[in-house]
């Protein structure tokens, strides 16, 4: 009830927002974002630009409210004089969207980073250590490729409620030697990081544009990572990175079939970078200033 009451408080301020402004923003999904969506109905004339920072897919299992929120913004008749930024280029696309990217680094920053594709195997995760972004699957990952006689190095940047979790999976597989838990740290640290490893991993149950892959690309590190949202778009169908299923035994032997083939490594890697380096934040200024 008392939701029930805020909401007609916040569509009210909502109203009363759009009406005088020049162009309305949007961020969906999301609550707000969803009573945004039904408002901006009333105002056709007005120029409007959203952000949809979640997965599009349209045949993705998704809350209902999400697939609603889609259904409005890609409607041309209850939706008018809009562009809907979303990640990732789909198909059967109308008018209303338009494919869109995010950038962190600047074109300064770009730099060409070669990498020696041999042992020992430097891995990164970069995220909340939450169930969402799978961790703990990506640190048994790395201990199935141990496992199999594969040197390799773990390096966990992020905090979140499962940080106890991973603490006790290494403490019980005595991996301190190997894998490290870096907590949260500032953008000069990860930059670093991204510099010297080799693959970041990050099977996800569910993403918008993932910014941590799009990063760890930028210095030529190859995603790992499953396929959902725009992921496959991303990794050009694994010429850029590697897709894996969440399951071990399917994601160590065909990580290990990869690392068995250094030269396909260092293409990927050099190409992870030349696409990831397009996306820098010069170019997303440019294009904003386009829509608006």
């Amino acid at each position: 009830m008392k939701s029930i009451t805020n909401s007609v408080l916040v569509v009210s301020k909502i109203f009363s927002e759009m009406h005088t402004t020049d162009h309305i923003h949007i961020r969906c999904p999301g609550n707000i974002g969803f009573l945004a969506c039904l408002v901006q109905i009333f105002f056709p004339l007005k120029q409007k630009t959203v952000k949809y920072a979640g997965n599009w897919d349209l045949e993705s299992r998704q809350p209902l409210s999400y697939k609603i929120q889609k259904w409005i913004l890609s409607n041309t008749f209850l939706s008018r004089n809009i562009k809907v930024l979303i990640y990732g280029k789909w198909n059967n696309l109308n008018n209303n969207i338009i494919p869109f990217f995010t950038a962190t680094y600047s074109e300064k920053e770009k730099a060409h980073v070669k990498k020696k594709f041999e042992m020992p195997y430097k891995f990164l995760f970069v995220g909340s250590i939450v169930d969402g972004k799978r961790p703990l699957l990506s640190l048994k990952i790395v201990h199935g490729l141990i496992k199999k006689g594969v040197d390799a190095r773990l390096d966990i940047y992020g905090k979140g409620e499962r940080d106890d979790q991973l603490s006790e999976y290494i403490l019980k597989n005595d991996l301190q030697g190997v894998v490290t838990m870096h907590g949260n740290q500032d953008s000069v640290i990860l930059k670093e990081a991204y510099k010297s490893s080799h693959f970041s991993i990050l099977p996800s149950k569910s993403e918008g544009w993932p910014k941590a892959l799009a990063e760890a690309m930028f210095f030529g590190c190859i995603p790992i990572a499953t396929s959902v949202s725009c992921v496959p778009w991303m990794l050009n169908d694994e010429k850029r990175g590697i897709l894996i299923e969440p399951q071990l035994d399917y994601a160590v032997p065909k990580i290990s079939e990869f690392l068995e083939n250094p030269d396909l490594l260092d293409s990927m890697s050099s190409r992870a970078m030349e696409w990831s380096q397009q996306y820098n934040i010069e170019k997303f200024k440019v294009e904003i200033q386009k829509l608006l």
